[in-house]
């Protein structure tokens, strides 16, 4: 039985036996069969599918990208010794001793194509050609709107927006309690999050103090420290 080991730098943290009754999924949230406790991971990140053609890795359209042997991929045939790559863990998939290993991918399919899996078995099954992927529908482009330690608009078009004390942050706000990175905010597919990341003051969406992560919704008020801003989408 194939298998995962997940490493983090030099050290291997466990590894995992690749069923062929199911998906494998990976991501940051409890429930996902590999947990990479890591900002840099999404909720639900990616999955690996068994097909009689062998293993299928597919994004699931995660913030960061999933990567093999450093190349960015959409959906990719994995091969014995592939690394792939999720936030700063990698995850070296291989096959057992003796196992039979798939030598190519199907006839004609490109190992990044950006298909659900679903369909893609059901296409190869009846060996109907792939329908070319259509470009993706403009997503509304969030703003933060000043209400208290600072002025004007800031607009949220990077995939990670960093708020805290720290010079490098995107948004710098002051304060003894406010963490050197206090929060993120992220641009996901299915909209915006916010992350709190360190120091004593938790970022509050409309006085709830959010711990871990929170979808915004539009005209959601956010409060860090001295800093308080309006969330607006502009579509």
């Amino acid at each position: 039985m194939p298998t995962l080991t997940l490493r983090y730098k030099e050290t291997t943290l466990k590894e995992y036996d690749l069923p062929t009754d199911r998906a494998v999924t990976i991501g940051r949230r409890e429930g996902n069969d590999v947990v990479i406790e890591n900002l840099a991971v999404s909720g639900q990140h990616a999955k690996i599918d068994y097909t009689e053609n062998g293993f299928l890795l597919t994004d699931l359209k995660s913030t960061n990208g999933t990567f093999v042997n450093e190349e960015l991929v959409s959906t990719h045939w994995l091969k014995h010794d592939d690394v792939i790559i999720i936030g700063k863990h990698t995850l070296v998939f291989a096959y057992g001793e003796g196992e039979p290993r798939p030598e190519s991918v199907p006839d004609g399919m490109d190992q990044t194509m950006i298909m659900d899996t679903d369909v893609y078995r059901s296409l190869l099954s009846r060996n109907i050609p792939a329908p070319a992927v259509q470009p993706a529908a403009p997503e509304p482009s969030g703003t933060l709107s000043f209400l208290a330690g600072g002025e004007g608009d800031v607009g949220l078009s990077k995939k990670l927006t960093k708020i805290g004390k720290d010079p490098s942050c995107d948004i710098v706000i002051g304060g003894f309690t406010v963490g050197k990175i206090a929060a993120t905010i992220s641009r996901r597919p299915a909209g915006y999050y916010l992350s709190y990341v360190s120091g004593m003051a938790k970022p509050k969406i409309n006085g709830q103090a959010v711990r871990e992560s929170a979808k915004l919704n539009e005209f959601d008020v956010i409060e860090i420290g001295p800093f308080k801003a309006e969330f607006i989408l502009e579509k």
